[in-house]
């Protein structure tokens, strides 16, 4: 993977691969059973984590044995985000030391335990921000939830994710059509529109529902205006 720089860009194409030779989803004609359902475990999970980092997604596709997602480092937020902020949504997906717990319930800290409450906030701000947490958080329950399923251990992801930074607005605009595109390409969809678990057809309901924001997807703007989204 390469390696990821926000002062270059925040924004990165980022893929993950099966490695077992059961499906990740889809339909596996030797084994002869159906994984399609947890290609609804990686969208869910996907969106909550967004919804909890400050690490947005401009687009998905999950596939049979791989995942595709386009995603932004949103900086600005997580710079602002008060410490209570920062807590809560790193609690929403780990424990936290008794002394963060102490730090929520509003006990009297000591000069020297709010001096370290503090610095394990700002280490978990950082994180909050870091692609590799998030790609870990996402990939890690996948491959636990899908080996309880199979009743098996053992790595369930090819090492590591790949990642791609797309360094202008050229490349974003590339690399989300190809990412929202890649079930037409492969034959599994007719149109975006009848593409399940992308991108593409979130936005397209939202829409159609007049529902915009409902997506938990990064908003674009077409025509330059005012109140610009990020």
């Amino acid at each position: 993977a390469s390696l990821i720089s926000v002062d270059a860009t925040p924004y990165y194409h980022c893929v993950s691969r099966c490695v077992r030779r059961s499906f990740l989803c889809g339909y596996d004609e030797h084994a002869q059973q159906s994984y399609e359902h947890r290609r609804g475990w990686i969208e869910k999970r996907l969106l909550a984590l967004a919804n909890a980092f400050c690490v947005d997604v401009c687009a998905y596709a999950i596939m049979s044995n791989h995942y595709h997602v386009v995603l932004h480092i949103n900086m600005e937020k997580a710079k602002e985000l008060a410490q209570s902020d920062v807590v809560e949504r790193w609690l929403a997906f780990h424990q936290g030391p008794s002394l963060i717990q102490r730090f929520i319930q509003g006990d009297k800290l000591s000069e020297a335990e709010a001096e370290r409450c503090s610095e394990i906030i700002e280490v978990w701000r950082d994180r909050l921000t870091s692609i590799s947490w998030f790609m870990r958080l996402l990939n890690q329950h996948i491959a636990s939830e899908a080996n309880k399923e199979d009743k098996c251990t053992g790595h369930f992801w090819e090492g590591r994710f790949k990642s791609q930074a797309l360094l202008d607005e050229k490349a974003l605009a590339a690399a989300m059509a190809y990412v929202d595109l890649n079930p037409v390409r492969a034959a599994i969809a007719d149109t975006p529109e009848t593409s399940d678990f992308t991108s593409v057809k979130a936005r397209i309901e939202a829409i159609e529902t007049d529902k915009p924001g409902a997506v938990g997807l990064l908003p674009f703007a077409g025509n330059p205006r005012g109140n610009m989204p990020d």
